[in-house]
C-alpha cells in the first residue's frame, strides 16, 4: 500500500461465469465507515470514477454497492449509484472509458470530492496510455487539489503488476499538489476495495473540515 501527499470507466473481464459477490462483512464495513463521516442530515459527497475501458470500473461500483457482478457490459454513457446509511449519501460516478467517450469526461469534474482512477494493472500495454489520461486529469482546474485513489485492479491475476511497480511506472512520487493513494485490489473477488474506500472516506472528512 503506498501513500502520499500528491489524486475510473471499467468494463471488467467476464471470464469467470460465478464471481464471488462483495460479503455482508465488507459491505457492513463500508457502511460503518459512511456512518462515522456522516456530518449532516443531508450530507452528500461526489466520487468520480475514471479510466480507460476494460479496468473494471463498473465491476467496482457494482461490489460498492452489492450487486450482483455475474455479467458486465461496457459502459457507452455514465453508471450512477447511491450508498445511503444514516443520512449520508456516497454518490459514485462510474463514466466510460472508451477512447470516443473521454473528451466528455471533464462534464462531470464539478463539485468532484474525490477521484477515483482505476488501472488494469495486468495490462502493461495500456499503461502509457493511462498515464497520459491521468496526467491530463491532473492538470484539470476543476479537479485542482481533488485527493486522488488509484485502484491497481485484477491484482487476482498471476500478471498482474504489483502496486509499488505500478506506482513507479507512472511516476506518481512527481505528484505534489494533492493527497494520493494506489490500492492494490481485485473487483472481481473484492479484495483491497474497502481498504481503498476506507482511504477515501477518511480524504473526505479532511477536504469537509
Amino acid at each position: 500500500m503506498i501513500r502520499a501527499f500528491g489524486l475510473l470507466h471499467i468494463t471488467a473481464s467476464s471470464q469467470q461465469l460465478n464471481p464471488p459477490a462483495l460479503d455482508d462483512s465488507c459491505c457492513r464495513g463500508l457502511l460503518s465507515i459512511l456512518r462515522r463521516l456522516k456530518q449532516s442530515p443531508d450530507h452528500e459527497v461526489h466520487l468520480l470514477l475514471l479510466g480507460l475501458d476494460n479496468a473494471g470500473k463498473t465491476t467496482l461500483l457494482k461490489q460498492l454497492a452489492a450487486e450482483d457482478i455475474s455479467h458486465i457490459t461496457p459502459t457507452q454513457g455514465f453508471n450512477i449509484k447511491s450508498i445511503q446509511s444514516a443520512g449520508f449519501k456516497l454518490n459514485v460516478w462510474d463514466i466510460g472509458g472508451q477512447r470516443k467517450i473521454r473528451p466528455y469526461w471533464r462534464n462531470y469534474f464539478e463539485n468532484t470530492d474525490v477521484l477515483i482512477y482505476v488501472i488494469d494493472s495486468s495490462d502493461r500495454k495500456r499503461f502509457e496510455e493511462t498515464s497520459l489520461e491521468l496526467a491530463e486529469l491532473l492538470e484539470e482546474e476543476k479537479l485542482a487539489a481533488v485527493p486522488l485513489l488509484i485502484f491497481a485492479n485484477k491484482q487476482d491475476l498471476m500478471t498482474a503488476t504489483p502496486a509499488s511497480e505500478l506506482a513507479e511506472s507512472l511516476n506518481l512520487h512527481t505528484i505534489r499538489d494533492r493527497m494520493w493513494q494506489v490500492q492494490a485490489c481485485s473487483a472481481l473477488t473484492a479484495e483491497g476495495v474497502q481498504d481503498g474506500m476506507t482511504w477515501v472516506c477518511r480524504n473526505i472528512k479532511f477536504r469537509k473540515k
